[in-house]
């Protein structure tokens, strides 16, 4: 079982940037693929970034690319997600969510940080 809690999110003037950070429990993270998706209101979640567990391959939508980098570090089981250059269009809630099939397929998902960009 691994528990994953992300953090970060908060109110952002746009050209801003934040980061989130997904921290998990777990000795085998790892092994974990992680991704980032987001929801904003009255829309469906859609996929943000993803990364694989070693951190070799890094995957982003196209309307984040270029202004977005996930990251990781496994010696703090933790992944990131730098968000540069924010749109009000950024605005959702970003959920973090991994396990070890693949960077399309997850077991774990957390609760979700509240990013709001302004105009």
């Amino acid at each position: 079982q691994v528990h994953v809690v992300e953090s970060g999110g908060g109110l952002v003037q746009a050209g801003g940037s934040l980061r989130l950070s997904c921290a998990a429990s777990g000795r085998t993270f790892s092994s974990y693929h992680t991704g980032w998706s987001r929801q904003a209101p009255g829309k469906e979640r859609e996929f943000v970034a993803a990364i694989t567990s070693s951190g070799s391959r890094t995957y982003y939508a196209d309307s984040v690319k270029g202004r977005f980098t996930i990251s990781r570090d496994n010696a703090k089981n933790t992944v990131y997600l730098q968000m540069n250059s924010l749109k009000p269009e950024d605005t959702a809630v970003y959920y973090c969510s991994t396990g070890q099939r693949s960077t399309t397929e997850y077991d774990y998902w957390g609760q979700g940080t509240q990013v709001t960009v302004s105009s």
